[in-house]
């Protein structure tokens, strides 16, 4: 079976210390530890959660390095975001969340994972997200909440 390749945000980490998303968090980041998935993380994540309380940051600490995968903020990861905030999916204050979903694509993440629910994790966000990302050449980008990642037995 084929290890998935998601891209965490930062929403994520802290959802582990949340009464609303702790349950979903943790199992999340349990399949991680487990290998079920490797997740990709930017210098974009690294920053915020080095603004982040120290448990937050201690989440990121605790996983296993050979299921981490750094990925880069490259000119193509900016110029899509750009692309993102020209078209109006999110305005400059959430450049952030828009520089995720465009680290996520270029890296060809089978999906980006959040708990981000203004920006992010919507239905109409991700349509206009993969809408810009066919027209500048990339590819579609799932865009799920921790709950949806999943790998139930069939039976």
């Amino acid at each position: 079976m084929k290890v998935v390749r998601v891209y965490v945000d930062t929403s994520v980490f802290g959802g582990c210390f949340d009464r609303a998303f702790s349950a979903e968090s943790r199992r999340f980041f349990e399949l991680a530890r487990s290998g079920q998935i490797h997740l990709l993380v930017s210098a974009v994540v690294i920053r915020e959660l080095s603004l982040a309380p120290a448990e937050v940051r201690g989440v990121l600490e605790s996983l296993p390095q050979k299921h981490l995968h750094a990925v880069e903020v490259t000119q193509t990861v900016l110029e899509l975001r750009d692309a993102y905030l020209e078209a109006g999916i999110v305005g400059p204050r959430s450049i952030d969340d828009a520089t995720h979903v465009a680290a996520a694509t270029v890296a060809r993440a089978d999906a980006i994972v959040s708990w981000n629910f203004r920006h992010i994790v919507r239905l109409d966000k991700m349509r206009a997200y993969n809408q810009v990302n066919l027209t500048h050449g990339h590819g579609l980008l799932s865009i799920v909440s921790p709950q949806e990642v999943r790998f139930d037995d069939p039976g």
